[in-house]
């Protein structure tokens, strides 16, 4: 088996070359050389096999460049524009010309510096847009992508449990005999407790030809959005996965760079266009393993690197359990409870129920679809008391599996209240009422105003919750944490 040093030494030569004639800055990874030119990116792989990908021919190398186009064209389309040959005699390369093809590349657009999320984090310019964007872009990705079958080997509780202990291997050279104890133990009796989830989550189809690699120097900012790239091509094991776990190498890294808010955001937002929140009790599991791999990779770069020990320290944090509350948001359409829950959500690290995405996931529509243009009314008593149903057995999954959750609904009647705070004694957490109200006049204004919300709350049926509204009794008051909201809704 080759090692880089000893078989990249004439195709080093050859890519020093042609980064000289196209006058491109060169940068270097472990697997691959990227020449920069004035417009245009050129990733060429080395010639290496390594244990975890075998470029030593240019047959393979030619195989995994079209791989790589392919992949990143579903989430990147404006970046990735071919594979070029390149041609010629080693000491005068050309670019598709004459003569023999002495190596290929993947062909990228380049974007500007300061558009890497990386980048965009560090600087302190990465915003909610950014965030909703990427979740958005992640969720449609997920919802199209090709699934496993159980057969094809991929994603099994067993390999899980293989990976994240193999993962922990690999910073064991440098990490502390406390830390590898903990996270040994955590991973183990986690990959226990995981496995008919997981094997029930292969079965129903969770597992899918997903990005692989989503940390946040492989996300972009573009002129015409958001653009993930660099997804995994050269081993099919490490991109079929779950698509948890794609979206847990978004919120691991959130976690590291220390934004709880970006964090929370991301992933709510995730789940409020995929509705998969039966697969929480897994994500602790799946951003501890994705931060070990991202330590493990930081510490080959630099032996000892800050980088390194932060990821290794986020690990830590997430075999930590979760401290499971129960708040309800309380008042009429338009009052400003999704604003609030909102702000709430990401001081808290809390996952938000929403009564007009679950209300619509249950007809099979999209949070932004309109229900009304389908004919359907989604207002009446039926449809109510079957979204409060769906919201309660949604709470309880979240909360089991450690996580504080807001309930966002008008909770208009004491009965759907009750029922809350009962769910919360059942499962032994805390439990808070957040109310928010404005003037009725104010109400009106919003909800005329509103646009592009899951919600299709209007007018009408902000008279018809005001109807059957009951209000706080003295008990219920005592929960109440006052939250009213400081701009409009």
């Amino acid at each position: 088996m080759s090692t880089p040093d000893d078989s990249t030494v004439p195709a080093r030569a050859l890519v020093t070359t042609l980064a000289g004639a196209l006058r491109a800055e060169l940068i270097e990874t472990h697997i691959s050389w990227v020449l920069l030119a004035a417009d245009t990116a050129y990733k060429i792989k080395k010639p290496v096999h390594l244990p975890f990908v075998d470029y030593s021919t240019l047959q393979a190398r030619r195989h995994f460049c079209e791989e790589e186009v392919r992949l990143n064209q579903r989430l990147a389309p404006g970046l990735y524009l071919g594979v070029t040959d390149i041609t010629g005699m080693p000491a005068s390369p050309d670019l598709d010309g004459a003569g023999p093809v002495l190596e290929c590349a993947v062909r990228m657009r380049r974007f500007p510096p300061g558009a890497l999320f990386s980048e965009r984090i560090a600087a302190g310019t990465l915003d909610n847009q950014d965030v909703d964007e990427l979740a958005a872009l992640l969720a449609g990705f997920h919802e199209g992508a090709p699934r496993a079958a159980a057969a094809d080997g991929f994603s099994g509780a067993d390999q899980r449990r293989r990976i994240a202990l193999a993962a922990l291997e690999g910073v064991r050279p440098w990490a502390s005999e406390t830390a590898l104890s903990t996270l040994q133990s955590w991973l183990a009796a986690e990959a226990d407790r995981l496995a008919p989830l997981w094997t029930c989550r292969l079965a129903d189809g969770h597992v899918r030809e997903c990005h692989g690699d989503l940390h946040l120097a492989n996300v972009v900012r573009l002129d015409d959005g958001v653009a993930a790239f660099d997804g995994i091509e050269f081993d099919p094991a490490l991109r079929w996965i779950d698509v948890l776990d794609d979206a847990a190498f978004v919120v691991m890294d959130l976690a590291v760079h220390q934004r709880q808010d970006l964090c929370f955001r991301f992933l709510n937002a995730w789940l409020d266009r995929t509705g998969d929140h039966a697969g929480l009790p897994a994500l602790r599991f799946s951003v501890v393993y994705r931060a070990l791999v991202r330590a493990q990779v930081e510490q080959l770069r630099s032996a000892g690197s800050e980088a390194a020990r932060r990821y290794l320290e986020t690990a830590l944090a997430w075999t930590r359990p979760g401290q499971a509350r129960l708040a309800i948001m309380h008042g009429l359409p338009g009052s400003g409870k999704t604003w609030v829950s909102q702000r709430l959500l990401e001081q808290e690290g809390a996952i938000r129920l929403r009564s007009d995405v679950e209300r619509k996931r249950l007809y099979g529509l999209g949070m932004l679809k309109d229900s009304r243009a389908r004919g359907l009314d989604l207002y009446g008593a039926d449809t109510t008391a079957r979204t409060y149903a769906q919201l309660f057995g949604l709470t309880r999954t979240v909360m089991q599996a450690g996580y504080p959750v807001l309930l966002d609904a008008a909770f208009p009647r004491r009965i759907e209240r009750d029922q809350a705070h009962a769910l919360a004694q059942d499962l032994g957490v805390p439990f808070s009422i957040v109310h928010c109200e404005a003037p009725l006049h104010v109400l009106r204004e919003r909800l005329l105003a509103r646009r592009g919300d899951a919600s299709e709350a209007n007018v009408t049926v902000l008279e018809q919750v005001r109807e059957v509204g009951e209000p706080l009794s003295r008990e219920e008051l005592s929960f109440v944490r006052p939250m009213a909201p400081d701009k409009p809704a």
